[in-house]
């Protein structure tokens, strides 16, 4: 399948939001395991999970991808060319000095980590400078949130709702906001590529 065109001109990223609930796991590694060691952008990712136990997401990850994998902690200042992952049970926002914050506020759509929190307090901090990408999932946590994300000029990708394990996730943010990509897990792989050129 031939790799899809991207007009990107003057359109500068500096962060990468990522969140997918259920069949997420594959998902994440079909789009972010083949990024290079040099990849510069901090990548954020919520995969909705169990909230008893330690998360080995991070571990799991880690050990596939040539970045450097993190649970993401409260006050950690986010840096550059790494995946930040949300730890199971905390919703994880983004603050204005681009450190971290996690936080037991009640969960939104039945979650805790929620993809709607954070891309919503990414999309305020970097504004139209944010990506954000919805992959498969059975609810409709993450809508919200990358609709901000677009209207804060952000760019905005979902997995196509075809190719997804569990469409739901994908078909609801299409319906509440048209994104500015609808893509397989390749496509959006490329994409990724893309931005960090620009």
């Amino acid at each position: 399948m031939a790799t899809p065109a991207f007009d990107l001109a003057g359109r500068g990223i500096d962060a990468v939001v990522i969140g997918a609930s259920a069949g997420g796991l594959e998902a994440l590694l079909a789009i972010l395991t083949q990024l290079p060691s040099g990849y510069r952008l901090p990548l954020l990712a919520v995969l909705h999970l169990p909230s008893h136990g330690d998360s080995r997401l991070a571990e799991v990850l880690g050990a596939r991808m040539n970045l450097p994998v993190r649970e993401a902690a409260d006050k950690e200042q986010i840096q550059p060319g790494t995946l930040y992952v949300a730890p199971g049970g905390y919703h994880v926002l983004v603050e204005h000095d681009l450190s971290l914050s996690l936080s037991c506020d009640p969960p939104v759509h039945y979650s805790r980590p929620s993809i709607d929190v954070m891309m919503e307090s990414a999309a305020d901090v970097w504004g139209q400078r944010l990506a954000g990408i919805l992959l498969t999932g059975a609810n409709d946590d993450g809508a919200d949130g990358l609709a901000r994300i677009g209207e804060q000029g952000g760019l905005t990708i979902v997995q196509d709702p075809d190719e997804a394990a569990v469409s739901t996730m994908p078909q609801a943010a299409i319906a509440r906001r048209t994104p500015d990509h609808v893509l397989g897990l390749a496509g959006i792989h490329a994409l990724l590529l893309e931005l960090d050129k620009h």
